[in-house]
């Protein structure tokens, strides 16, 4: 059997033996908009628990409008153009209209990666666009703490402007159960201190700290809390399909419209499975997700809600930027060099977490539960050692090896990978 699965920017062909019993799990196919431009303007004139974007932001003098960094698949192409022209139309001077790319400890995006993001000449030509740096103190207001301790400091461009939007895409998301909304905010424009603390290990081990859960999980409950600090503030949030293309879009007050796009997401995403599997393929759901090893975490940790204890995930990512920060790599050493159980002992002791090193404790809820094997051909020897996993250089022949091992014919392949999340209620 052949199955395309997403890797890098030109995908990978898996061959697998015929007589292997294999279930291949896509996403449900969602409809896409024939005119998304136009139905980006019908959805700033259909608001969800706000006025229409025109109506909100008359009288405004300045617009500050916050996009994912480049790790996101967000159409602004198609929304931010729209956007801008309805905040100009309603009185506010294109001078005063920031773009404001919310990278939270993220690299800054620069060149043509940020002509990528921006994916508009006419919005890169007339409208300031600047990166979020959460590491300069200056940058940022203080405006309290939440009831669980969450300093929140947020970027001051963004709390200093009259009109406050954020373009969100909304997908399954293993901390905070769905991107978008205010998660663009927390952390995309928060300060690292912020960051740290949303992201202690104390926080993140919990059992509802998952994809595709919203409800009793503290990350989203602590993001909604910092984002009520800021008072009015609005958003555009996106759905789209696996080919990228423009499947929902609504525009309202940042809590209500995010509800409402993950109402639409939800039965596209989650994917009921009627039994586990013990040997899984899946992806890093290819660029620009799968760019390096910090991001491919979400690929594993996505199965989890499919397999059997003691179950094997194989999962390919190109990693094109190899592992990722320098402060990932330093926790994923510590991993390699101090095991699951004393690594996650030690990073419990810390109210802040270590930078990056969330990454890292989230990969431990995949070890605890399935030996991890990865393909990518982009990381060099000592960045293929700090992966912590298993490096295999020819997929087929391994994923054969290890079926044959278990004497377990059956195998579960997901070939977009985070984006499917396969749920086995029983």
């Amino acid at each position: 059997m052949h199955i395309p699965m997403r890797y890098g920017r030109k995908g990978l062909l898996l061959d697998l033996p015929d007589e292997m019993d294999i279930t291949v799990i896509h996403g449900r196919k969602m409809p896409i908009f024939q005119d998304p431009v136009e139905e980006v303007r019908s959805a700033l004139s259909r608001p969800v628990g706000c006025r229409t974007l025109l109506e909100e932001a008359r009288g405004c003098r300045s617009a500050c409008i916050l996009v994912c960094d480049a790790t996101r698949p967000v159409p602004n192409r198609v929304v931010l153009p729209v956007l801008i022209e309805t905040l100009i139309d309603a009185g506010i001077g294109i001078d005063s209209i920031t773009v404001l790319v919310a990278t939270g400890l993220h690299r800054p995006n620069e060149g043509e990666e940020l002509r990528d993001l921006i994916g508009s000449d006419w919005v890169l030509e007339r409208v300031r666009i600047v990166n979020h740096f959460a590491k300069n103190d200056a940058d940022h207001v203080y405006l309290g703490a939440t009831r669980g301790g969450l300093p929140v400091r947020l970027d001051r461009r963004f709390v200093a402007c009259d009109m406050r939007i954020v373009v969100g895409l909304v997908e399954p998301h293993f901390m905070a159960g769905y991107s978008g909304g205010r998660k663009v905010i927390v952390p995309g424009v928060a300060h690292r201190d912020t960051i740290r603390a949303l992201h202690s290990t104390r926080l993140l081990t919990g059992d509802n700290v998952a994809n595709c859960r919203l409800s009793g999980n503290p990350v989203h409950e602590e993001q909604m809390q910092a984002v009520g600090m800021l008072g009015k503030c609005f958003a555009v949030n996106t759905v789209i399909d696996e080919n990228r293309d423009l499947s929902f879009v609504n525009f309202g007050a940042l809590g209500e419209s995010h509800a409402a796009a993950v109402d639409f997401a939800a039965p596209y995403f989650e994917i009921p499975m009627e039994r586990r599997f013990r040997t899984v393929v899946t992806s890093g759901a290819g660029y620009p997700l799968d760019q390096n090893y910090y991001q491919t975490v979400k690929g594993m940790v996505a199965v989890l809600g499919m397999i059997e204890p003691e179950s094997d995930i194989f999962i390919v990512s190109e990693c094109s930027d190899g592992l990722g920060s320098t402060e990932y790599a330093e926790a994923q050493a510590r991993l390699v060099s101090m095991g699951v159980e004393r690594f996650l002992e030690d990073a419990s002791m810390r109210e802040y977490a270590s930078v990056d090193e969330w990454e890292t404790v989230m990969q431990t809820k995949a070890m605890r539960t399935a030996r991890i094997h990865l393909f990518s051909e982009c990381l060099e020897p000592e960045e293929r050692r700090l992966t912590g996993v298993r490096v295999v250089d020819s997929l087929a022949p391994a994923i054969k090896e290890c079926v044959e091992r278990k004497e377990d014919r059956r195998l579960a392949v997901i070939p977009e990978g985070p984006y499917v999340i396969p749920v086995c209620r029983g």
